[in-house]
């Protein structure tokens, strides 16, 4: 626990490690205030790209944790980092909330539903078939198709929810084009967290609840990777993978009990 306690930072997971829907996990509290108190260097990651930082911070401190918005970073945000990088002054045709035009924007990045450089989809509530015959409509004209995240569920209070990677297959399909996925595990995201703390990659470790995008990721950016139980893997799941984590604990509260 040593070496985990002697890092400068953190670069966190979110659901399954800080909340569960509304409910804020054991030891959270904890968790953050000793990370603030020790001046620890942190980073929430989210490849949820439903919510801007600002709201990530507001939704905190719903729950009685007071966090602010520089210390989020979302799919959305890495999708829209991405394709500036690609292509600056490139336009798209947006499928998603409203974080996720936003994002584009703040990389000016502007809509165009006639030619677009590129189909992007993230989590939507408004998805739709007119949206969806658009979309395979402009990347058969030739747009690069992109998702915010693999992700295929999505875990609400109400159940199961189709994310990224299930609505965006249709388009696969009807186009034969392949997406990439600029979210977890592609490790670029991790990368912008690195980026964002200003550590070296061996100052930092990696809080995560899933082995098939969390701890890939960890692995695969060199950070030393913490998987916490109080999420999507279970123990007895960890066998299932030809990877290990560096560590295993219940929650992020373990670290400072």
């Amino acid at each position: 626990m040593k070496e985990i306690l002697d890092k400068k930072g953190f670069i966190c997971d979110m659901d399954g490690v800080i909340y569960h829907g509304n409910k804020i996990l054991d030891g959270v509290k904890e968790f953050v205030n000793w990370m603030i108190e020790n001046d620890k260097k942190f980073i929430f990651l989210t490849n949820s790209p439903e919510r801007t930082p600002h709201e990530l911070s507001m939704k905190l401190q719903r729950m009685g944790l007071e966090v602010s918005a520089d210390h989020f970073y979302t799919s959305a945000m890495a999708t829209a980092e991405f394709l500036a990088s690609q292509k600056p002054g490139c336009t798209a045709y947006v499928i998603g909330e409203p974080s996720l035009t936003k994002a584009m924007y703040d990389k000016k990045i502007y809509m165009n539903d006639i030619n677009p450089d590129y189909v992007v989809l993230g989590e939507t509530r408004t998805y739709n078939f007119e949206k969806l015959e658009k979309a395979i409509e402009l990347v058969r004209g030739g747009a690069k198709l992109i998702g915010a995240n693999p992700d295929t569920v999505g875990v609400t209070e109400k159940g199961i929810m189709p994310a990224t990677g299930a609505l965006i297959a249709p388009i696969e399909i009807a186009t034969g084009k392949k997406a990439y996925f600029v979210g977890k595990p592609n490790p670029l995201m991790l990368r912008h967290g690195l980026k964002l703390l200003g550590c070296h990659s061996a100052d930092i470790a990696f809080i995560g609840d899933r082995m098939d995008t969390d701890i890939i990721a960890g692995i695969e950016s060199n950070v030393d990777t913490v998987l916490v139980l109080s999420g999507v893997t279970k123990e007895e799941d960890i066998q299932n993978f030809p990877y290990r984590p560096k560590y295993v604990l219940g929650g992020v509260g373990d670290i400072v009990k």
